[in-house]
């Protein structure tokens, strides 16, 4: 899992079926005090996220084909949570 912030949606008029209807997120990654890594997923949306949001992100196929209750879904990334807060010890 990693914490993200989602930069944009994916938009495609074709797409493998498992897709059709579900939202797409950009999501770039962050490190624990919110600064971008340079790196991002494209992730399912499970919990109606938006564009500015911080996530969390299970970044795991079998994982991820859980959340979504779909053994044979081609899927890797899910967001599985909006933040509200996080705070760092240490």
């Amino acid at each position: 899992m990693f914490l993200g912030v989602v930069t944009g949606n994916i938009v495609s008029t074709i797409s493998h079926p498992f897709y059709v209807g579900k939202k797409l997120l950009i999501v770039d990654r962050c490190d624990e005090h919110w600064r971008s890594t340079g790196k991002y997923v494209i992730a399912v949306d499970s919990v109606d996220a938006g564009v500015g949001e911080r996530v969390l992100v299970l970044d795991e196929g079998n994982g991820a084909r859980q959340v979504l209750d779909d053994a044979e879904a081609p899927v890797r990334s899910v967001v599985v949570g909006i933040v509200d807060a996080a705070t760092v010890d240490g």
